[in-house]
């Protein structure tokens, strides 16, 4: 598994920045007006911070660019960036300024001259994210991550405002290792293994198994993953940081190691990126390794279904029929819409178990929502309007695109089926919107629910702001930051 980049803070040292190798970074803000370490960087160079200010080219920047001097003379360093911006930016502006920073550094050490620069835990916490790198298979030795340290005027202030956005970003560089890792690696047994290893964290985790899940009635979640030599297992994390009496919050993933569809088999192309449809539980892992690192002063249960579905003489076939734990009849038509299968299981039995006092969802679930936002946003499927709206401030915070989608009984007739109490897909007309239909049966009178349907952000083909293409991590830091302003 990967691991975050180390970030220190310290005291601002002029002195240090003449001798630091790999690359120096200063901050100007739009105006051209230096503080201390700009007029410090422009001694050095012989006036050259002082003509790029100057110059045409300036005049054009915008927040968050990067302008960079390679070898600057009087400087040890490889390069001297110029960061544009202001004293008092947001922090969604001071994470993608760090990460920009982060992105131009790669394996090499990186000084930050700060100043008194308002958010620099910010700009901290978006080193952090772009820092990433997933390299755990390939057999050539990777440059070792260079150092990163941050100075500050209130170096001390700094490191304690970002010791948990620190922690939230391990809960995404969690989820991305979980997100990016091959199939033949992250079996079931793995994945649950991976997440038993966070008990060491103070994280209640349970592993139940198929004979378990057999007893509890789960069998759509096991129709799902009948087809696949690896066992089917649903693995419960607990973090007890509020009140004993509180009820928790409940998140539910969906952990669909590699998805071929079953019988209903996808096509050849792309298939391959199918690794990563157990996006939703990578998201619940890693959101309970943020609160748990966080120490975070809430209740909150994260339950993931780990299922392969494969095709095999054991595997279920379109237009079997399968008894949920809820007890519901459900006719497969589709053996590659098995997502929905998972969460249904999964979420009544945390309802049962938990009588939690709202639930979240997420599953890599429809590629319909991916025609309908693109990778920009994903999808809000909600039955409680301040839930949800309280779930989109603190996406929006967070800077992790998210668009609210309707619900409506009209689109409960695609799901009739004439010999069972529903159909497990609705037709092609809006796709992700009877799917979410399907699992809003799951949800019992007055539970707020949420379900985020995040096929096209968990993980892109092209790099992010905050992340080089592969998976993104969306949603940890908006489920963490849901937790503090809600819950805690």
């Amino acid at each position: 598994m990967s691991s975050l980049v180390p970030i220190r803070f310290q005291d601002p040292d002029m002195d240090a920045m003449a001798q630091a190798e790999g690359r120096v970074a200063i901050i100007i803000p739009s105006d051209g007006k230096m503080n201390p370490a700009a007029r410090r960087a422009n001694r050095l160079t012989r006036g050259a911070v002082t003509r790029l200010v100057e110059s045409e080219r300036f005049e054009k920047v915008k927040t968050g660019d990067v302008i960079s001097m390679a070898w600057p003379s009087g400087m040890a360093a490889e390069a001297l960036d110029v960061l544009v911006l202001p004293r008092r930016p947001e922090s969604a502006e001071a994470r993608k300024a760090g990460a920009a920073l982060a992105k131009l550094a790669g394996s090499k050490d990186l000084l930050v001259m700060s100043g008194n620069q308002v958010k620099a835990e910010d700009l901290a916490m978006g080193i952090a994210l772009r820092s990433y790198d997933f390299d755990a298979h390939k057999t050539k030795e990777s440059d070792e991550a260079g150092s990163v340290i941050i100075t500050h005027q209130k170096a001390d202030e700094i490191e304690a405002a970002f010791a948990p956005l620190y922690a939230v970003a391990d809960g995404v560089r969690m989820t991305r290792d979980l997100t990016n890792e091959p199939a033949n690696i992250l079996t079931t047994t793995e994945f649950a293994d991976r997440l038993d290893e966070m008990k060491a964290l103070g994280l209640e985790v349970e592993v139940l198994e198929e004979d378990k899940l057999s007893e509890l009635g789960m069998r759509t979640l096991l129709s799902v993953g009948q087809g696949s030599v690896s066992p089917s297992k649903v693995v419960v994390m607990q973090w007890n940081g509020g009140d004993k009496d509180d009820a928790p919050l409940a998140l539910v993933g969906k952990g669909v190691v590699f998805d071929t569809g079953g019988i209903s088999l996808k096509p050849a192309g792309g298939m391959e990126d199918m690794t990563m449809d157990m996006g939703g539980a990578g998201v619940v892992a890693g959101t309970m390794r943020a609160l748990a690192k966080r120490k975070a002063k809430a209740n909150v249960v994260g339950l993931v279904g780990l299922v392969e579905n494969m095709p095999s003489g054991n595997a279920t076939r379109p237009g079997d029929v399968v008894k949920s734990m809820k007890g519901d009849t459900v006719e497969i038509i589709n053996t590659d819409a098995e997502g929905r299968l998972v969460l249904c299981d999964v979420m009544w039995y945390a309802q049962e178990r938990f009588k939690p006092v709202g639930m979240v969802d997420l599953a890599t679930l429809t590629g319909a929502i991916i025609i309908g936002l693109g990778h920009e946003n994903a999808g809000v499927f909600s039955n409680n309007d301040t839930f949800c709206n309280a779930f989109l401030k603190a996406a929006g915070a967070e800077d992790e695109g998210a668009w609210r989608m309707p619900l409506g009984e009209a689109y409960d007739k695609q799901l009739k089926s004439r010999i069972a109490d529903m159909k497990n897909v609705g037709g092609r007309p809006a796709g992700s919107i009877t799917a979410a239909q399907f699992l809003q049966r799951f949800v019992k009178e007055d539970m707020p629910w949420i379900h985020l349907d995040i096929a096209g952000v968990a993980s892109v083909s092209s790099e992010t702001s905050y992340a080089p293409k592969g998976a993104t991590g969306w949603g940890v830091r908006a489920l963490s930051r849901f937790v503090q302003d809600n819950f805690e």
